[in-house]
């Protein structure tokens, strides 16, 4: 049976695709935080930013590793480099959980999966400086998948929209951003796919289509709450900006895509409670 580790395991995205995984893999993850996670045998405690990963290795042996860790910029660093050093030494892949953000210093177009990098943020370069480890690797033993904002009933961006509603903290939003999203229902379907097919390369793993932050975050709230708020409009350009990542080469079957209208549904909280 196939081994799989996840660094971030107790995180939200890293801890969904725990629970996608586990009944088809025998999947180990790493945790931070000991709440709820010591007495779970495949969990191992991992603080990357005072200790090597070396002993949970050695214990799980992986056949692929994913990484969707967060935390200290320069030990994620060390940590990849360390990991791309062991995935060419041993039979091992990695499925590195990247950001729309290596594009954020371009505006003019969506971004597609070999388009150029460039970052003006620093969560931006720091993707950019992990994924360029990996692509020293050969390609079959890395998957890069770009992410956009990711949503969900217990997501941290829902919660915390959630929260500035119920304070009546004014909401802020981007009109002249363009963006696409995902859902983490549609999310950890995806890569589990990716996994199955025993896919490589590069993937964006957004909806199909595009709309403006603002008018997200507005159905967002009009669909959750059915309450007046105040918005907080941040101009970042006097142009429309695109914040989006699409597929043109690496392209997932159809059950497997998703638009903002879907992610919408998965998110309202109202229907839900019905």
């Amino acid at each position: 049976m196939k081994r799989i580790l996840i660094l971030g395991g107790s995180g939200f995205i890293g801890n969904a695709l725990y629970r996608e995984l586990c009944p088809y893999f025998a999947t180990f993850a790493t945790y931070f935080s000991e709440k709820g996670w010591r007495t779970n045998k495949h969990f191992y405690a991992f603080n990357f930013e005072e200790e090597g990963l070396e002993p949970i290795l050695k214990a799980t042996k992986p056949h692929l590793i994913i990484s969707a860790l967060r935390g200290n910029f320069e030990a994620q660093i060390e940590l990849h480099e360390f990991l791309a050093h062991y995935i060419k030494q041993h039979n091992c892949r990695m499925l590195f959980l990247s950001s729309t953000n290596v594009f954020d210093a371009f505006q003019h177009f969506p971004s597609y999966e070999y388009d150029k990098t460039y970052s003006e943020s620093s969560y931006g370069r720091l993707k950019i400086k992990i994924e360029n480890q990996l692509l020293h690797l050969p390609p079959a033993n890395y998957v890069i998948a770009r992410l956009p904002m990711i949503f969900g009933q217990h997501a941290p961006r829902t919660l915390e929209i959630d929260h500035d509603v119920q304070r009546h903290e004014p909401i802020e939003v981007f009109p002249n951003t363009v963006i696409n999203v995902n859902g983490i229902q549609k999310l950890v379907q995806q890569i589990h796919y990716i996994i199955n097919r025993q896919q490589t390369g590069i993937f964006h793993l957004g909806s199909s289509d595009l709309i403006s932050h603002f008018d997200f975050i507005q159905a967002l709230i009009k669909r959750r709450h059915l309450v007046n708020v105040h918005y907080k409009r941040v101009f970042t350009t006097n142009t429309t900006r695109y914040l989006a990542v699409l597929p043109k080469n690496n392209l997932l079957p159809q059950h497997l895509l998703t638009t903002s209208q879907e992610i919408l549904d998965e998110i309202d909280l109202l229907r839900t409670q019905l």
